[in-house]
């Protein structure tokens, strides 16, 4: 391994383990532990590492809903209403879109009755011209993350 290919090989390793530490990261990388928290420091002010965060599956803590929610929105109040869906503490994504919708939100639910006020709720904005609600089946990848090449 080569310094040039140090982070992506840093980055590969947190993703199999997040948990890692610097020691067996170092270890593992045949680096120093100063190389590299030097690195992971590095990243993490370019943002390209922006936490280390835990996988939930939000169904065994009774989120046994996933709706996805396309929505058209009015005129340039689109920076706004996404602002506002990622403030909505059951909104796990937001995303500006092109196409037919301006926004797409994934959020996790109890169930489909708790879905149906807090959609209820959240189309009572003006901001909000049209919408679409999808109810997921089954989620065959969620939450994915993929291993950089390394040359």
């Amino acid at each position: 391994m080569t310094y040039e290919t140090l982070d992506s090989e840093l980055i590969n390793a947190l993703l199999n383990d997040g948990r890692a530490s610097f020691r067996s990261l170092a270890e593992d990388l045949d680096v120093s532990v100063t190389t590299v928290s030097n690195h992971l420091d590095d990243l993490e002010e370019d943002g390209i590492i922006q936490g280390y965060t835990p996988i939930i599956d939000y169904g065994k803590l009774g989120y046994d809903v996933t709706g996805i929610l396309q929505l058209k929105v009015a005129g340039g109040s689109l920076p706004d209403l996404a602002d506002r869906l990622r403030a909505h503490e059951q909104m796990t994504s937001v995303f500006e879109v092109t196409g037919d919708y301006d926004i797409i939100a994934i959020g996790k639910f109890h169930d489909t009755d708790d879905m149906n006020q807090h959609i209820k709720e959240l189309l009572a904005d003006a901001d909000i011209e049209e919408s679409s609600t999808s109810i997921v089946l089954n989620a065959a990848a969620e939450y994915e993350q993929f291993e950089l090449t390394v040359e």
